[in-house]
């Protein structure tokens, strides 16, 4: 069985949906795609006093732009403040995906609280 998802889809500012032949499904908040971005500038870095050092917050971090395949392996989000440089092997997007998937009430309280925002323009999500 392949991790990699038959279907992914933006479906509504905010939020990304994804599909398995397995038959799981899960939407997720688009930060949080962000948050576990595993390139090397996104994760905590020591500095030479030993303390660790968060990542800066750029306007658009969490504007999704586009999600393009890299091979068969994994996807490489664009995101709105330029940061194009993670590629989510397939096994870790599912991970992301079961483990901040959200309830029906959940998604249901989060379209309310944004219906007045702007769509994410230009988002081109593909799937293979």
């Amino acid at each position: 069985m392949s991790n990699m998802p038959i279907s992914i889809k933006k479906v509504s500012p905010g939020l990304l949906k994804a599909e398995w032949s397995d038959g799981f499904s899960a939407i997720i908040k688009i930060e949080k795609l962000r948050s576990e971005c595993p390139c090397a500038d996104c994760r905590e870095k020591e500095n030479e006093t030993g303390k660790f050092v968060m990542p800066t917050i750029k306007m658009g971090k969490n504007d999704l732009k586009s999600l393009q395949p890299v091979g068969n392996y994994a996807v490489n989000p664009t995101w709105g403040d330029g940061h194009d440089t993670g590629i989510y092997p397939w096994e870790f997007f599912r991970i992301i995906f079961e483990n901040y998937k959200m309830s029906e009430d959940e998604i249901i309280d989060f379209e309310e609280k944004n219906k007045n925002k702007p769509d994410i323009p230009g988002l081109n999500v593909r799937s293979n």
